[in-house]
């Protein structure tokens, strides 16, 4: 599982380097072979390419006939980008993707489970802020049972 959230830079060419610690994991998982994609939020997903695969199949086992799962298809698999680690650990973010999610040069990799996200460092500081005030405003009755069971 990828967790923890690291301060990552762009070069000018777009080029960000995985953190020391997730690289070898990556190589050992994937050989190095990665998805970019995107959803709902302003940020990059970072799938491991088995992980994509599985992701990707139930995108497409989603029945054409909803239409927020068209939406969701859409973006995620209309965005997915085949991403590679070079030698030195790095990849190469397409200019679009960069684009969409306002890259710049400080951004952040956060662990998501079985995947990262990518955010700009900036607006990744103010969503956490957002989540961390609802989280203070939430009552446990509100909370699904999925939640509740966690017991944190």
């Amino acid at each position: 599982m990828f967790r923890g959230a690291s301060a990552i830079s762009l070069d000018a060419k777009g080029r960000m380097a995985i953190p020391v610690k997730q690289r070898q994991r990556l190589l050992d998982e994937c050989n190095g072979q990665l998805v970019l994609t995107m959803y709902k939020d302003p940020c990059l997903m970072l799938y491991p390419l088995p992980a994509w695969e599985i992701v990707e199949k139930r995108l497409s086992d989603l029945s054409p006939l909803d239409n927020q799962a068209q939406s969701i298809r859409r973006l995620m698999m209309g965005h997915a980008t085949d991403v590679e680690m070079d030698s030195h650990g790095r990849l190469l973010l397409p200019p679009l993707l960069r684009e969409l999610a306002h890259l710049e040069k400080d951004s952040v990799l956060v662990g998501q489970g079985v995947r990262f996200d990518i955010w700009n460092a900036r607006t990744w500081t103010e969503q956490r802020q957002v989540w961390q005030d609802e989280a203070a405003q939430v009552d446990k009755a509100q909370l699904s049972a999925e939640l509740l069971a966690l017991k944190f």
